[in-house]
């Protein structure tokens, strides 16, 4: 069996030790557990394609305010995977590799090993840098990822399918022009100087 009946993730590695057990690549042709994992660590049974497309049903989340709100993601489920399709489809053609091996290694690259907290102490406040559990990591890598891909994509010409393939390959490639890589390198600067 093929993810979407399309893409074999039979050969698919995950390099990263620690995502290892997070990153879950499942064939199935509909990737979509309608929320019925309602166990401790649930999170970690939904595949890594499903994430994607549950975070790109929300448009301009950031935070807890939603700064833009883009006409193309209504959210509707089937259009955003419509959408990831197209993305992986054009990954398959430019790179000539599995679309589903690029994506995972571009979410190994995104995700940010340290980060930082605040702690009150005595009346002030300091940031303390802190380790990032990988669930946590999977979920930054994911998120960057999409508001990348949103961001260069609102109110210009490039299509969104477009941008998130030009992302998923940036980022696997450590190009600078990846969103979520430069911001995975900002928060890992920010935490190397808190400590």
């Amino acid at each position: 069996m093929k993810l979407f009946d399309l893409f074999d993730v039979s050969q698919v590695t995950v390099n990263d030790s620690g995502l290892k057990r997070y990153i879950n690549l499942s064939p199935m042709i509909l990737p979509k557990n309608r929320g019925r994992e309602r166990t401790r660590f649930a999170s970690e049974k939904i595949n890594v394609v499903e994430r994607i497309i549950n975070l790109m049903q929300v448009p301009g989340h950031r935070g807890k305010k939603h700064k833009i709100m883009t006409f193309h993601a209504t959210g509707k489920w089937s259009k955003e995977a419509t959408t990831l399709l197209k993305a992986l489809k054009m990954i398959e053609k430019k790179t000539g590799k599995n679309p589903i091996q690029v994506l995972v290694t571009a979410v190994e690259k995104s995700a940010p090993r340290d980060e930082i907290t605040s702690i009150e102490y005595g009346g002030a406040r300091y940031p303390q840098a802190v380790d990032v559990s990988p669930a946590r990591r999977l979920n930054l890598a994911v998120r960057n990822i999409v508001h990348g891909a949103q961001d260069k994509s609102f109110g210009k010409k490039t299509a969104f399918a477009t941008a998130l393939a030009d992302e998923l390959i940036n980022a696997s490639n450590d190009s600078n022009e990846s969103f979520s890589l430069t911001k995975r390198i900002d928060t890992e600067k920010m935490a190397d100087s808190a400590r």
